[in-house]
């Protein structure tokens, strides 16, 4: 039997280092939320954006099915733990909406060897060694692990993986999990300022 996979673009986030809405850059005409949501879309069964409370009502963002943060101040995780709660028998495969290098192989290859029997299927950083949890596969089940993880003070979706017991692949194109989060970083990337 087919276990359901759903796509969640993190698009919640403040920006405060780039200076402006990182989920709006311009990709060739077309904002990096789209592109993302577009990419996913060929790859799981449905596609959800993440947003706070304050942006639901976004032009760009209402263009898709949202799922809403029900907690503040708590970063990615709050995203993410909102989906695991909101659909807690599917597995979740999320994605920040600021990798400009993403791409399909990257996805499809993260969904080929996730397996059931370890909570998280996270990449390895090409940089760190670590975990790279903002394109990773969350299982159905997990919601209960993230949640006592952000009980117990800890927020932080990288420190939740290392912590746990998460199946780490090796990425296949490397910079494919490069993020953009300062103007500087935009200035070297495709996407485009505008």
């Amino acid at each position: 039997m087919h276990k359901p996979v759903y796509g969640l673009v993190l698009a919640g986030g403040k920006s405060r280092r780039m200076g402006r809405d990182k989920a709006l850059l311009n990709r060739g005409g077309q904002t990096q939320l789209a592109f993302i949501a577009e990419l996913l879309c060929g790859c799981v069964d449905k596609v959800f954006v993440s947003t706070r409370p304050d942006q639901k009502d976004d032009k760009e963002r209402s263009r898709y099915e949202q799922i809403v943060d029900r907690h503040d101040s708590l970063g990615p995780v709050a995203g993410i733990l909102a989906a695991l709660q909101e659909y807690p028998a599917v597995d979740w495969l999320v994605v920040a909406c600021d990798l400009p290098n993403i791409d399909e192989r990257t996805f499809r290859t993260l969904l080929e060897q996730r397996h059931g029997e370890q909570p998280f299927t996270a990449y390895t950083s090409s940089y760190d060694g670590l975990p790279e949890p903002l394109c990773a596969v969350y299982h159905s089940g997990c919601g209960r692990i993230v949640q006592q993880f952000v009980d117990d003070g800890i927020n932080c979706p990288r420190k939740i993986l290392i912590r746990s017991d998460t199946r780490l692949l090796d990425q296949p194109e490397p910079r494919s999990l490069d993020n953009v989060n300062t103007p500087d970083d935009l200035q070297n990337s495709i996407l485009q300022a505008t």
